[in-house]
């Protein structure tokens, strides 16, 4: 009984978690969220909100982060800056545009979840399964 609730039948692998975890924020932020203001680029241009002085230089480098550093992270390749690059994004976006806030109207609670995601690989790295790595 003590084996199965350690879950000690399934194999031990940080390396394989750290693959687990760069998949699955790296295909999720690049699908559902880059891949969307890389597509309406112009018709949101104007709406975005303007952190860095105005819309269209913040949603750039909104783009960069969220389809370009999502792809890096997704391959393992330049994973340390990628997720870096990926977690100020998500700070700004959880602290300057959602205001911290965790529920309710205008919440920021996926922003946390994506930022806390991106610190963990920050501080870890790609792990054994990546093309930095090879």
């Amino acid at each position: 009984m003590k084996g199965l609730l350690q879950l000690s039948f399934l194999p031990q692998s940080s390396d394989l978690g750290l693959l687990i975890l760069r998949l699955s924020l790296g295909l999720a932020m690049l699908f559902n969220h880059g891949w969307v203001k890389l597509m309406n680029f112009s018709s949101l241009a104007n709406s975005f909100p303007p952190v860095l002085g105005n819309g269209q230089i913040t949603l750039a480098l909104t783009v960069f982060a969220e389809v370009g550093c999502a792809a890096l992270l997704i391959l393992g390749f330049f994973t340390r800056f990628a997720a870096a690059v990926l977690a100020i994004t998500m700070g700004v976006a959880f602290f300057k545009v959602h205001a911290m806030n965790l529920s309710g109207a205008n919440s920021g609670e996926l922003a946390f979840v994506y930022l806390v995601g991106f610190l963990a690989l920050t501080f870890a790295g790609a792990g054994r399964f990546s093309a930095d790595k090879s």
